[in-house]
Formats: structure tokens, C-alpha cells, sequence
């Protein structure tokens, strides 16, 4: 029976799409001013996320303590809210449509770990979240999860296969159940 030896893992073994001194460049001009509490000037995150190589729509609403790995691996269309406390966790690349609503504490998981292999390694992919979707609060969108036009992910609740458009989903893992219906 094999055994696991993360000593054997290694760290970097996925394309981050940025050299060394732009990745420590984003960490602290993340710190210090995209994630800050103390900036509420969403204009200046917004310009330095485009800055670092994130697309953005127009329209783009972002909280406080919003939390971005990789700016260069995110594309973000129009009228989208991120919540206080969101986390884009994008070792792989992120897309987000147009009128999403990503709300407060909301996770994207690109990253996992291959639990089959002794070290572990990294096995990421892309999230993408189409038009109309609403990420409900404290909920996790996990690597590889699409979430088809108009779904709901529900409080809580945790994405790890792809959403269906104009459902509803809730649970860990998130099922369907119900409908979503648009009556204006």
C-alpha cells in the first residue's frame, strides 16, 4: 500500500502565467490596496487589476477584503458585483459573464490536489461562470465547474459539477431544486 510524501510536492509545477517579479509585485500591491479594508475606492482596485492583466467590463462592483491570486488569469464582463470577503482562488483562469452577482465570502477553487499520487500535485482547472448567475454567500464554486446562464448557487452550498441554466441549486454537494424563474 502506497503512502503519501508531500515532501516530494512541489509547488510551482503549474503555469502561472507571470514572471516572479509580477506575481511579489501583485501580493503586495494587493495587500496593501485591492484587498485593504481601508480603500473603499472601488475606481483604484478596479485600475489595478486591469493593471495587472485582469479584463474587466464596465460596471464591475467591488467590495472590501475581495481576495484575487491571479489577476493575468481573470476576465470579468459587465455589471458584476464581487462581495465583501470573496476569494478568486485562480491558479487556472476565470471567466465571469455579464450581470453575475458573486456575494460575500463566496469562494472560486480553481486548485485541488491529486490525493492519487503520493506528492500530491496540483490538478487545476477553469471556472467559468456564464451571464445572469448569482454565487450565493459563503458558498465554494470548485475547479473544472461550469454554472450555466442564470443558475443559483444557494447559501452555503458547494458547486462541484457544473449548473444547469435556470436552476437553482443547494446542498453539499449543490443538487437541483427548483426552477429559476424571472418574472420583470
Amino acid at each position: 500500500m502506497q503512502t503519501i510524501d508531500l515532501s516530494s510536492f512541489t509547488p510551482f509545477n503549474f503555469d502561472k502565467g507571470a514572471s516572479v517579479f509580477k506575481q511579489t509585485l501583485w501580493y503586495f500591491v494587493n495587500v496593501c490596496f485591492v484587498r485593504a479594508s481601508w480603500n473603499p475606492f472601488m475606481g483604484i482596485k478596479i485600475g489595478l487589476l486591469r493593471l495587472f492583466g485582469a479584463k474587466t467590463g464596465k460596471g464591475l462592483y467591488i467590495k472590501n477584503n475581495v481576495i484575487v491570486k491571479f489577476p493575468w488569469k481573470l476576465t470579468i464582463g459587465d455589471n458584476v458585483w464581487l462581495g465583501e470577503n470573496c476569494w478568486i482562488d485562480n491558479l487556472d483562469y476565470v471567466t465571469i459573464g455579464n450581470n453575475v452577482c458573486i456575494s460575500q465570502g463566496a469562494l472560486l477553487l480553481t486548485g485541488n490536489h491529486d490525493y492519487t499520487k503520493s506528492s500530491m500535485p496540483y490538478r487545476n482547472a477553469p471556472i467559468v461562470i456564464e451571464d445572469g448567475v448569482w454565487i450565493g454567500a459563503k458558498t465554494v464554486v470548485c475547479s473544472g465547474v461550469i454554472c450555466h446562464n442564470h443558475s443559483i448557487l444557494t447559501v452555503g452550498s458547494v458547486a462541484t459539477k457544473d449548473l444547469e441554466p435556470y436552476m437553482i441549486y443547494q446542498g453539499n454537494p449543490a443538487v437541483a431544486i427548483r426552477k429559476r424563474v424571472i418574472t420583470e
